[in-house]
């Protein structure tokens, strides 16, 4: 059962008064649900007419079940019990949270570290199936993932074209070049859904599928929440949540998502991305922030922040001051979340489904593959951090100053953005200063592993406001790893994606903190020892 609920008060409440009159007299709820593509303005007209597949996913991908599961029966008989996932952004996100959340394994690589990458392609080869996901097979990340997986299968005596899956848009590049190579299976997806409205179509479901699902269960309370978040009511729970995302007065631009007992792992990550790749552009858009309960922007009080908590179904729990509080199942949620965006995007004034400012970071960092400049010297080294910035370092000479004078560009309404650009796996523990940050600074922090954060919140760090400061970490790999067939290696690409990266920023006259760890256990551990102190001192 999908049993969605609802509940606001403070300034989610006032925006939802405020809009919902104008939202059920406009009928927007059902004209979403018959795809009217004029309902966010002249310009978005184009976009809009092909990404409203959304709506009717559940529907058109029930088809795809019998098939993904007797694919999964076949590979389970051949003994191939683990699955990776080859994507990025929402190719990756919303497998993560399904299976996750249904207590089934899946890999998800979604780096181009050549540590992560190498440890992914030693797993359990043997009987390992590669999923390969994209909607058009021109993802640089994806590519060179297949291609060293396709490498090594080869190398151990195992035919590569049994072992890999493609889930990709009908007569993209990769449609064709896959068929051509005889791969396993091809699920074509609908090409009226953008990458992070796909969570429901067969980029969310062929892996998740496959890794041991009840992918019907997921389906069947998706649209059991669409036929309750189409009618026009003053009562429809997606109306009232895209009034509190998109509707506050003045815009309550920091959206803290907190989990408290949802059941739902993961899900404030891929709601990351739907939210700020959607809205984060022209100039405004509101950023998600994926925070803990007991994390400081839950309890700041700041007046552009605003908390929405997930909570189990059937709780007793009421929003105190600024918040939202929600429950449902995962299906339900993903079906609300996507309409209440796009209901978000309609009060912001903005098109919820192109992403202008995505492809700047690729093509710097493509212009870095092509040209192999030498790398920026560092401004000075302390212990095993080389550190760069820009002229706001001033006579800074260690990690702490340097950080000191980060922290001194922040504004009284912005945000600090923390991207580290290495093995998320092995060194997850450094996601553990993203609090600290946020109770040094007083503001709100986000944490995005890279690069797989560049297809989600990197849209809004150059689209949405000019407010962000940014500290990104990289760090030396003890080993390149060669990416077959490509002038490049995994070390090379990701370094250009880090560069090409705080090079847009830059452009965008954003403040840019390079940190580059030249060994990865020591040079987190001093990170680690750095942020604890300035916490200490705050």
């Amino acid at each position: 059962m999908s049993s969605l609920s609802f509940a606001a008060s403070g300034a989610a409440l006032a925006a939802a008064d405020l809009h919902l009159p104008a939202l059920v007299a406009d009928e927007v709820a059902s004209r979403i649900f018959a795809k009217d593509h004029t309902l966010w303005g002249k310009d978005a007209e184009s976009e809009a007419a092909i990404r409203l597949g959304w709506v009717e996913a559940p529907a058109i991908s029930a088809s795809l079940v019998e098939q993904i599961l007797a694919l999964r029966a076949e590979l389970q008989a051949e003994g191939v019990n683990h699955i990776v996932l080859a994507g990025m952004g929402g190719s990756s996100l919303a497998p993560e949270v399904i299976t996750k959340t249904a207590g089934v394994e899946l890999t998800v690589l979604d780096s181009t570290d050549p540590e992560q990458v190498r440890d992914a392609v030693k797993d359990r080869l043997a009987e390992t199936a590669l999923v390969v996901s994209s909607k058009s097979g021109s993802t640089l990340e994806t590519d060179s993932q297949r291609r060293i997986f396709e490498q090594e299968f080869t190398a151990a005596g195992i035919d590569a074209k049994r072992r890999i899956i493609v889930v990709t848009d009908p007569g993209s590049p990769l449609d064709a070049s896959a068929r051509e190579a005889g791969y396993r299976a091809v699920f074509n997806a609908d090409p009226n859904v953008g990458g992070r409205y796909s969570a429901l179509t067969a980029f969310g479901l062929v892996p998740s599928g496959l890794a041991g699902v009840d992918i019907q269960s997921l389906l069947d309370d998706a649209e059991e929440a669409g036929e309750v978040l189409r009618d026009n009511d003053a009562d429809n729970l997606g109306l009232g949540l895209g009034s509190a995302l998109g509707g506050t007065n003045p815009l309550r631009n920091k959206i803290v998502i907190v989990d408290e007992g949802s059941g739902i792992i993961g899900f404030a990550d891929w709601a990351e991305q739907l939210i700020a790749e959607s809205t984060g552009k022209l100039g405004t858009g509101v950023l998600p922030v994926v925070a803990d309960p007991d994390s400081p922007e839950v309890t700041s009080g700041a007046s552009d922040v605003l908390v929405v908590r997930l909570v189990a179904q059937d709780s007793d729990v009421d929003p105190v001051g600024d918040q939202v509080v929600l429950s449902g199942s995962l299906g339900a949620q993903m079906m609300l979340w996507e309409f209440a965006v796009v209901v978000a995007g309609r009060l912001l004034g903005i098109d919820p489904f192109d992403q202008p400012d995505v492809e700047a970071a690729k093509k710097a960092a493509r212009g870095l593959l092509d040209a192999r400049p030498e790398p920026v010297a560092a401004n000075f080294t302390d212990g095993a951090i080389e550190v760069r910035g820009g002229d706001w370092l001033g006579s800074a000479s260690t990690v702490s100053e340097a950080l000191k004078a980060l922290f001194g560009e922040l504004s009284s309404d912005g945000y600090l953005s923390v991207q580290a650009y290495f093995d998320r796996l092995t060194h997850a523990s450094l996601a553990g200063v993203r609090d600290q940050l946020a109770a040094i600074t007083n503001r709100p922090v986000t944490f995005g592993w890279g690069p797989r954060f560049l297809h989600s919140t990197g849209q809004f760090h150059k689209g949405g406001p000019a407010i962000g400061v940014f500290l990104q970490v990289t760090a030396a790999a003890t080993e390149d790893l060669a990416i077959p067939d490509r002038p490049f290696s995994f070390g090379q690409l990701i370094e250009a994606q880090a560069a090409g990266d705080a090079q847009v920023l830059a452009e965008h006259g954003r403040p840019v903190l390079r940190l580059h760890l030249t060994e990865r256990a020591d040079g987190v551990a001093q990170l680690e020892a750095v942020i604890a102190q300035l916490q200490q001192e705050a």
